[in-house]
This record gives structure tokens, sequence and C-alpha cells, in this order.
């Protein structure tokens, strides 16, 4: 018989081969949809407040890019020993780049624009903005798939 799985386990929290990389990724997730729609809240009512909460929220998601990132690649490295990506799993990291550089894209528009006292310029920065929505989007679905959480991983 096994000896059963303590969860509040230091080893069992850190060492786990994938648990950091699916806890992590939700704060930038969510961080870059709160700020896109704070960003939006600031275009529409003209308010302020509004614009340091959106520069903020994708400050942050921008800093948790880069462990999300590397922790997705450990897992890759660490569950498939670093095998060729295919299928789900390539489109998931392409995807997944891809998110991150429009992520700090959309910042570096704030941090601009804030530099200038100023907002971020209008369809630009929107188009910009939507774009990192759908990538997240389509992203976090296909990361569903391969957790099992969208259907069989």
């Amino acid at each position: 018989m096994s000896a059963a799985i303590n969860p509040f386990d230091w080893r069992t929290v850190l060492l786990a081969k994938h648990a950091q990389h699916v806890v992590l990724i939700h704060f930038p997730i969510a961080l870059y949809m709160a700020g896109v729609a704070a960003d939006l809240l600031t275009r529409i009512m003209r308010r302020a407040e509004f614009a340091t909460v959106a520069y903020w929220n994708l400050t942050i998601a921008a800093v948790f890019t880069v462990p999300v990132v590397a922790t997705g690649l450990l897992a890759w490295q660490w569950q498939l020993e670093g095998q060729k990506l295919k299928g789900i799993l390539l489109y998931h990291l392409v995807l997944a780049l891809t998110s991150s550089v429009f992520i700090v894209l959309t910042w570096l528009l704030q941090f601009m624009a804030r530099r200038k006292d100023k907002i971020a310029s209008g369809m630009v920065s929107v188009t910009i903005e939507i774009i990192g929505v759908l990538l997240i989007t389509l992203t976090g679905h296909l990361g569903g798939f391969l957790s099992g959480v969208n259907g069989p991983s």
C-alpha cells in the first residue's frame, strides 16, 4: 500500500511537475482582463481612477508572464522530457508566447502614455487589448484541454 500524499507538505506544493504553471496562470489572465476592462471604462467614463487601475493591473500581469512562461516551459521539460511538441500542446505554446507579447505590449503602451500623462492612443491600443483578450481566451481554452478540464487529457 502506498503512502498518502500530504497536501501540506512543501515538496508536494513546490515540486509537483506542473502545478505551479496551472496555479500561476490565473493571475495574469485575470489581471490583464481586469486591466483591459478598466482601460475601456477610462475611455468611456473619462475618469483617471480607472486609468490607474488599468495601469497597475497591466503592470502586474506583464510581470507575471515571466514566471508563467518559465513554469510552462519547465512543465514541458519535466512531463514530456523535452519531446518535440505537436498538436494542441504546440498551439498552446505558440499562443501563450504570443499572448505574453500582447500583454507586455499593452503594458508598454500604457506605460508610455502614463509618462506623457495621457491615455494610451485610441484605436491602436484598444485593438491590441481586444486581440490580447482573444489570444488569452484561446490559449486558456487549449490549456483546459491539456489539463483535462475541457475534456480528456
